[in-house]
């Protein structure tokens, strides 16, 4: 998938800030993940694509839930 870097991207800044402190970044990072994958797998449905992956498949386990979890 031509999106998946800014996935790898958004996941890297999110293991930065969790390991050094930053909890709520973290958590809004999660967040941006989630949102990300949602719009991604949107694209690509609405043209027709079908691709199988870890993504797309947590994207659907998550869609709707996100800003939902409660923070510290």
């Amino acid at each position: 998938m031509r999106y998946d870097w800014i996935l790898d991207v958004l996941a890297d800044l999110q293991t930065f800030a969790r390991s050094n402190g930053l909890e709520l970044l973290s958590d809004q990072l999660e967040d941006s993940r989630f949102v990300a994958t949602a719009e991604i797998v949107a694209l690509h449905e609405g043209s027709g694509e079908n691709h199988a992956g870890g993504h797309e498949a947590a994207a659907h386990a998550h869609i709707g839930g996100v800003g939902t979890r409660a923070r510290a």
